[in-house]
């Protein structure tokens, strides 16, 4: 079809305008079949202000039933083509290239009287009114019960716009000046001296930066680093070390046993039978800020255990001991741990420095004040193959120091039925049955036992108690027992009886204390002044052992033969083992009475100016494996003792017991 439209208003506003309201009419004419006949009679129905029906009406009625479908196509159901294609050129007053007018499909035809002919099956197109009301009415009056009204199906599908959208993106609007820029509205320039120009410079800069870092800084450290950064140090993986940084290695370290802060004077010592011996170790403890910590110390290690054999008020903690002010420094205070009330500790050699025959020998200022009792100030040596405080190590060896012989005295209880002993035998005689690592030197007794340099504690001065001073008992333990724990005290000696006695405890059915007591000036304590306080003695059953308070001032001196044999025991020999050091501040009920005041007193410190050790030139011998009396290979050979404190008997580790010929054959 074609139709001559008049061309449209350019000036017009391109909004959708009012559409004419038009009524469907329900007459008998058929528009579809007479289109003149439709635009030249107007209808006779009078018309009212309701918008028209978007189809046209039905045909009139016949005799018999209507119709089953309209005889309209479904074409005239849909909107009219426009007037004007999409794409055609835009009709604008200001054409260019450069322009974006919009106009709709009704912009053009707008201006187009309502009156004007249209040709088609439509008189009047109703789609040329962009504000179709959404719904239509019908005039009741002419409307017979027969007829079908389209104006049910017209107001139910609807979906022509309101008033005032636009249809369609190419319409104008008065401000598409602001959104629609040219191309020669703002000049453009490359200039980046400008504040903006700098800004995006700069961010350029920082974006190539980051991913050069990113994909080439980054891989290039890293490689750098893993191949100069230094192995990781001991405390990588474990939580509970200390890393101090680094320390020189040479610096300040020791290279022999003799300390170089020990003045030349104390290089030579004069024994008590006048025999000129020699230094052959020492420790001025100079060093400030020394720790003891296991494998902190070349020689010394302070234990973490509680001294369970003596039954200890205290957990020795290696933090209770370190130096200061150029001494060893042994702390005892009332510190809650472990579920006891006290913290001290213990300093010990073992398997580290031993040393057999000679003078061991310390300057020592003893805790708190003379008159105190309740302290247990300890300076003493233990053969190395027991280790003190692991009970298990001292089973059968402690305090055994016994002639190369079988005999009862290694029997268990010393085979009496009197309760003289209750130790379980000697674990080590000359006679075990060898095989394996039983024994570390088979034909030779060995054993565990106890030099004591002092065990320290408080009495009566000539039985006043108000006079109450300190003193120091000098011992060897032995096992086997004598008789009634008396030995033959016609070889002994005693220097000076005014401040040195004899012990009148004589041992219990654990040990035989050869010992003696001596009194101390109560200046010796706190701090106020040191004394000198050793031993010197020569191993075997023919050896001796002479105790010294002062460093020329012997107390008592014990000869071998005064543990000669005895009833069905034998020789009991001074001791032939390696020893180790150990200095301790304990406190124990079964010692001494504790003074009811006695936490006034602390913290409490026993302190060492220095350990010296001295022997024979032509006797020499500091080594924990001296000939014939090795004991490392054999402390090795049985881990679960030597390391475990928690063990108390030598069976609980699952070890058997050595036998021997005198008891069980071989």
């Amino acid at each position: 079809m074609s139709a001559n439209y008049p061309p449209p208003d350019r000036f017009r506003q391109n909004r959708l305008t009012p559409a004419r309201q038009i009524q469907t009419q329900n007459n008998n004419q058929n528009p579809f079949l007479d289109t003149a006949t439709a635009t030249n009679n107007p209808p006779t129905s009078p018309q009212h202000g309701v918008p028209r029906a978007l189809t046209p009406g039905l045909a009139s009625p016949s005799p018999g039933p209507p119709p089953l479908q309209s005889p309209e196509s479904s074409d005239f159901l849909l909107p009219p083509r426009p007037l004007r294609a999409r794409h055609d050129p835009p009709m604008s007053p200001e054409t260019s290239m450069f322009s974006s007018r919009r106009s709709s499909f009704d912009s053009d035809s707008a201006s187009t009287g309502a009156d004007t002919p249209r040709q088609g099956f439509y008189a009047v197109n109703p789609f040329a009114d962009s504000r179709t009301p959404s719904r239509g009415s019908f005039d009741n009056s002419n409307t017979s019960s027969g007829d079908v009204n389209t104006q049910t199906v017209a107001t139910k599908y609807n979906i022509m716009p309101s008033d005032g959208l636009l249809l369609f993106p190419e319409d104008v609007e008065k401000d598409d000046y602001l959104h629609n820029p040219r191309a020669d509205d703002i000049e453009r320039d490359c200039d980046v001296c400008n504040r903006r120009g700098m800004v995006n410079m700069t961010g350029l800069v920082l974006l190539v930066a980051g991913i050069l870092m990113l994909f080439v800084g980054y891989p290039v450290l890293t490689v750098v680093k893993r191949i100069t950064q230094s192995a990781p140090s001991a405390c990588a993986n474990d939580p509970l070390c200390l890393d101090v940084g680094e320390r020189s290695l040479l610096k300040n370290i020791r290279t022999g046993l003799i300390d170089p802060d020990t003045p030349e004077s104390a290089m030579r010592r004069k024994s008590v039978d006048g025999k000129e011996w020699k230094l052959v170790f020492s420790d001025e403890f100079n060093t400030e800020g020394r720790s003891f910590y296991d494998g902190d110390d070349a020689y010394y290690q302070a234990v973490d255990l509680w001294y369970g054999v003596t039954q200890d008020l205290e957990w020795y903690d290696p933090d209770a001991v370190t130096t200061k002010d150029g001494v060893l420094e042994i702390r005892f205070d009332e510190f809650r741990n472990h579920d006891l009330d006290y913290r001290s500790g213990m300093v010990q050699s073992w398997n580290k420095l031993c040393f057999t025959g000679g003078r061991l020998e310390a300057s020592v200022s003893m805790p708190g004040p003379g008159d105190v009792s309740g302290f247990w100030p300890g300076f003493w040596s233990m053969g190395n193959l027991g280790r003190p405080g692991f009970a298990a190590t001292t089973d059968g060896m402690w305090p055994y120091s016994y002639h190369d012989e079988c005999d009862a005295g290694i029997t268990p209880n010393q085979s009496t039925p009197d309760g003289l002993n209750f130790l379980p035998g000697m674990k080590l005689p000359a006679c075990t049955c060898e095989g394996g690592a039983t024994h570390p030197t088979p034909g030779k007794s060995r054993s565990a036992p106890e030099l004591d340099v002092f065990e320290a504690s408080v009495a009566p001065l000539n039985g006043d108690p108000n006079a109450v001073i300190g003193h120091v008992s000098q011992s060897m333990q032995v096992a086997p027992f004598d008789i009634w724990y008396m030995p033959d005290y016609d070889f002994t000696a005693v220097y000076d009886a005014r401040i040195t006695e004899i012990n009148p405890y004589r041992g219990g059915v654990y040990q035989q204390a050869m010992s003696a007591l001596c009194n101390l000036n109560n200046d010796w304590y706190g701090g106020n002044a040191y004394q000198v306080y050793a031993f010197e003695y020569t191993p075997g059953a023919t050896g001796d052992v002479t105790w010294f308070v002062g460093a020329d001032t012997p107390t008592w001196t014990l000869d071998g033969r005064a543990m000669g044999p005895n009833g069905n025991i034998g020789q009991r020999v001074v001791p032939v083992e390696p020893m180790s050091i150990i200095m301790n501040l304990g406190m124990a009920s079964n010692f001494a009475p504790i003074n009811d005041t006695i936490e006034s007193y602390m913290p409490a410190f026993l302190r060492f100016d220095y350990i010296r050790i001295y022997q024979d030139p032509e006797a020499e011998s500091v080594s924990c494996d001296p000939p014939g009396y090795e004991t490392t290979e054999y402390i090795d050979a049985y881990p679960a003792v030597y390391q475990n404190v928690n063990k108390t008997r030598w069976t609980d580790a699952g070890y058997e017991w050595p036998k021997n010929s005198f008891m069980d054959g071989c």
